[in-house]
């Protein structure tokens, strides 16, 4: 068996919209399932995210802690945001970022990984990056003003196989994060060599 995710769509007899927010959507889809039953599926319809694992030299990951909501938790992540702009390259998103939450540009970009976040009960895509050949842009050229959870949000470098540690007992949590190290670490042992372009298409 070819095992790889491939696109279906069931069909949908009806779709009810619940809520619209400034960046979410919740959705009732009532959804054909097989021997001719119907099944409610609530979901979160979302934009999309991007994220970065930004490596320097020696092997030390990039992380930012901060606070989310929901999980009422200070949470130590990569830099990362959402596809709020319109037919922008995710690569070009994920620079935006980088930039702008920890201050650094990349010269080499891959594609690291592709995530459904939660698959059961949002639409929500992230493509994880690996950014090599880092260097800080000095404070004059960054004019990107931190707000709200992003106000005095820490960098760190933290050695990748210390991540990965981290990542397995239970100290850091965020999806995209530890799919993130833990891609990393596994493609290191390739010496990359299997990653896939920045310009990769999702499927």
């Amino acid at each position: 068996m070819n095992v790889e995710d491939t696109p279906e769509a069931w069909d949908v007899v009806e779709s009810r919209h619940r809520f619209k927010g400034h960046v979410i959507e919740v959705v009732t889809d009532t959804v054909k399932m097989p021997r001719d039953e119907v099944a409610d599926r609530d979901y979160v319809v979302h934009p999309g995210a991007v994220a970065v694992l930004a490596l320097d030299e020696h092997d030390r990951v990039l992380m930012i802690r901060q606070y989310r909501h929901p999980t009422r938790h200070l949470m130590w992540e990569l830099p990362a945001g959402i596809r709020d702009v319109a037919g922008e390259p995710l690569v070009t998103t994920a620079a935006r970022e980088l930039a702008e939450e920890a201050g650094y540009r990349a010269d080499t970009w891959y594609t690291l990984v592709d995530l459904r976040s939660s698959p059961g009960m949002t639409d929500e895509r992230v493509r994880v990056f690996l950014a090599r050949g880092l260097s800080r842009i000095p404070d004059e050229e960054n004019g990107f003003e931190h707000r709200h959870e992003e106000i005095d949000m820490p960098v760190e470098w933290v050695p990748l196989a210390d991540a990965v540690e981290k990542a397995l007992m239970g100290m850091i949590h965020n999806s995209s994060t530890v799919a993130g190290i833990l891609a990393a670490y596994a493609a290191s042992v390739e010496g990359h060599h299997l990653l896939r372009p920045a310009d990769a298409p999702e499927a």
